[in-house]
């Protein structure tokens, strides 16, 4: 049995979309699984065992091309029995409907009753969970989904991870907090800069490396971590943000002996990697896309605007990121590290 899914867009997306692969193999387990995704996404599929083939899907997210979508369906004409479709948009559904592929499955979403035949109507109440609706797609309506729910965990090979700790000139010697203070989806999945210098600060003088990860936009974020701390300090932080590839970040970020994150794709990477993780969430919620490891801690505030999950505070305060103070993160990772650490030092203002 030839199945294709069609990938979502984002990263923390895609690590979650392994609980639906992992579901596939149990039910069948001679069954081959290829995912229909942005390049972007491909170091991420390559290290998950259940995908067989990543292929390349080019379109930037929002664009149509339609003869572009039926080139690549009619490309893929008689290759598998099944297709899932991840996203809800129209748009997702033409692939698979260019395809001929007998069975089309996906939740209910932009008017694609023509393009699907396997049409799933979502109980939101039933499934809370982004990882309960994908795996829902794997099984008949109705069907009781078998716990304990499986968890992602993306292989890491031990020789590519050594070719990126000499690439950017890295060392192990010392125990190393990675931080993650970035978030595509908007400010208000940000804790302050000013924040994440206070935990780097404490780590470090307790003898520990900081490495900081991100995209390109994250990278003066990292920038200002780092020159907020003394400089005798700022030596044994890496801003790493903007610097490694995909498949760089994921090597470098499985070599962490403790995680602090927003609510980010990187956050579902480091639980992925079964990195003890320091979750922070802001204006979104954990009650949809929790974190998926055993060692976990949630640090969130709760206040009674929260979570709203907008992309910006729609009272201009960030209040349920910056009145969350480090001490609170210090405190989770010395529960999961089990390192005593000093109070960070007050923040001038």
């Amino acid at each position: 049995m030839n199945i294709l899914i069609i990938g979502p867009s984002w990263v923390g997306d895609m690590v979650m979309a392994q609980t639906l692969f992992v579901c596939l193999k149990q039910r069948h387990p001679d069954c081959a699984i290829d995912v229909l995704a942005p390049d972007w996404s491909r170091p991420i599929l390559e290290r998950m065992p259940e995908v067989r083939r990543a292929l390349s899907f080019p379109f930037g997210h929002g664009v149509l091309d339609l003869a572009g979508r039926r080139r690549i369906g009619r490309s893929l004409a008689g290759q598998y029995d099944q297709a899932i479709l991840l996203p809800n948009s129209l748009k997702s559904a033409l692939v698979p409907f260019f395809a001929g592929i007998p069975r089309r499955t996906g939740w209910r979403g932009e008017m694609r009753y023509v393009l699907l035949n396997d049409i799933r109507r979502l109980d939101k109440k039933r499934y809370p969970l982004m990882i309960e609706r994908f795996m829902a797609l794997a099984f008949a309506p109705g069907t009781e989904l078998p716990r304990p729910y499986p968890r992602p965990a993306l292989r890491i090979e031990p020789q590519s991870r050594a070719a990126a700790l000499r690439k950017f000139g890295l060392r192990l010697g010392r125990p190393l907090l990675a931080l993650c203070p970035g978030a595509e989806f908007g400010e208000a999945k940000r804790w302050p800069a000013e924040h994440y210098a206070a935990v780097a600060e404490a780590k470090l003088r307790a003898g520990w490396q900081v490495w900081l990860f991100g995209s390109k936009n994250d990278h003066p974020v990292g920038e200002a971590i780092r020159s907020a701390l003394a400089p005798g300090l700022q030596e044994a932080v890496a801003n790493l943000a903007g610097e490694t590839s995909l498949a760089e970040a994921l090597d470098l970020l499985s070599c962490a002996d403790a995680v602090v994150s927003n609510d980010s794709g990187l956050m579902h990477v480091a639980a992925a990697l079964g990195r003890p993780l320091v979750a922070v969430y802001g204006s979104t919620s954990p009650q949809f896309t929790p974190p998926l490891a055993e060692q976990v801690e949630i640090v969130r505030l709760g206040l009674d605007c929260s979570p709203c999950f907008e992309r910006t505070c729609r009272f201009g305060h960030y209040d349920c990121l910056r009145q969350l103070a480090p001490r609170a993160v210090l405190d989770a990772l010395q529960r999961l590290a089990g390192d005593p650490l000093p109070a960070p030092r007050p923040q001038e203002h």
